[in-house]
Order: C-alpha cells, then sequence, then structure tokens
C-alpha cells in the first residue's frame, strides 16, 4: 500500500508539491482515484481525488483510521551524527521502521560532524514511517548541544552508552524494566568525554554496555531500539 504523507490535510485537504508531483507524475493518480495518506500524529485517511495536480492534488476524506504506535513507552534516542552521514541516514531509516518518539542529534566535544541536512534526514525519516506502514513521525528535534540536552525535560530512565572500561556500566538490556519511558545517548566515534559522562551522570543518566562487542554508533543505537521493542514484550 502506498501512502503520502500530508500533516495538515484536515485543514487543507491538499497534498503537499512534492507528494501531489508523486501521485500524479509517478503514479498517474486521476480525479476519482482512491488513495490513502498519513498525518504524522497516528491517524491515516482514505480519500478520493477531486483534483489530480501535480503541484496541488485536492482529495476529500472518506475515512479516518486511528493508528497509535504499537509501543508501550516513550522512547526518546539522542545519538551524535558521524563523519560519514550516509551512515547516520540509514540509522534514522531503520529506528524510524521499528519505533521511537523522539530524536535528537547531539552535538559532543569529541563529534567530527557539526552540521547536518536536517530537511533531508526528515524527508528520510518521512519515507520510513510511510514504507512502515506507520502513522506517527517521530518528533525530530536535529541539531543539539549535549548540555542543552541532558538538561531538558526527559524520562526518568535515562541512559549513556559509554564505552571506557574503568566506568562502572551495565548491561543495558539487563538493567531497562520494559514498557517504560526512556531516554538513551550514543556518542560520537571518539565517544563522550569524560566530563560529558560525569555531568551525564549528575543528571541521572545510567552508563550502560551494548554487549560485548564494541559497536559503530549508529550500530549502538539501533540496538538499543531493537533491545527497547524486545524487552517490551517480554517483560
Amino acid at each position: 500500500m502506498i501512502r503520502f504523507y500530508v500533516p495538515d490535510i484536515l485543514e487543507s485537504g491538499v497534498l503537499p508539491e512534492s507528494e501531489s508531483g508523486h501521485c500524479c507524475r509517478v503514479l498517474r493518480m486521476k480525479t476519482g482515484d482512491t488513495l490513502y495518506a498519513v498525518d504524522g500524529k497516528g491517524h491515516s485517511y482514505e480519500c478520493v481525488i477531486t483534483e489530480a495536480h501535480p503541484k496541488h492534488t485536492a482529495v476529500d476524506i472518506i475515512k479516518t483510521i486511528d493508528e497509535p504506535k504499537h509501543w508501550t513507552g516513550r522512547i526518546v534516542l539522542a545519538v551524535a551524527p558521524t563523519k560519514n552521514i550516509d551512515r547516520i541516514e540509514w540509522m534514522l531509516e531503520k529506528v524510524v521502521e521499528m519505533g521511537v518518539d523522539e530524536i535528537v542529534l547531539l552535538k559532543c566535544e569529541h563529534s567530527e560532524r557539526k552540521n547536518v541536512n536536517e530537511d533531508r534526514l526528515l524527508k528520510i525519516m518521512v519515507s520510513a514511517m510511510k514504507q512502515s506502514l506507520k502513522a506517527v513521525l517521530p518528533d525530530f528535534k536535529g541539531l543539539m548541544a549535549f548540555k542543552d540536552f541532558i538538561a531538558s525535560d526527559l524520562p526518568d530512565l535515562k541512559y549513556v552508552g559509554y564505552c571506557d572500561s574503568e566506568t562502572d556500566r551495565r548491561e543495558f538490556c539487563r538493567e531497562y524494566p520494559g514498557n517504560s519511558d526512556v531516554v538513551v545517548l550514543i556518542g560520537p566515534e571518539g565517544d563522550f568525554s569524560p566530563s560529558e559522562i560525569s555531568l551525564a551522570r549528575e543528571r541521572g543518566f545510567k552508563a550502560v554496555t551494548f554487549g560485548e562487542s564494541r559497536l559503530r554508533t549508529e550500530t549502538a543505537a539501533l540496538f538499543a531500539v531493537a533491545a527497547i521493542h524486545v524487552l517490551d514484550q517480554i517483560k
């Protein structure tokens, strides 16, 4: 099933230009055809095209369907973008397919990448939402300084992945209780600095590992989200 992302469908009844182009030019849909749209807020819509136009396709809503997220708690993933942005793009696609509530890109002391194309990353997330047949788009905060993020309003369960074996760390899969609001921090290629870890722990974050292997940034993020979903099912 092909879905279109129309965040303001209830107000406008018109597909955005990019979605209109895909609808009319690529799929060659016409007036009277039925299409399916999502608003990114947990609703899908069965619609009929009233005006097929490559820039502003208009629709009437036939049916509204509630499609809430399939997991229990609020999952917040904060990860430092890698020097190779392709790896972060791949990670975003996969964690959205699995399901998260909020994604933040962290600017850390050891970060090798200080800027990203947030519009491109958001498009990748929208595509992953539609491909995985979800109607909820994660809240994407873009780049945020590490200190600002850990001082923000966060779930009570806070974990930070850390590689330094001299720091007291626990296994994430043993620590996370399941079915809870949770935030996980994943650092850059050079890991978090000692001062960042100290500050995080002062803010209530527990240092954790994701198994015996040393994982790349994007792999650690994927592991954490996958583990949360699995543990939610078995605990």
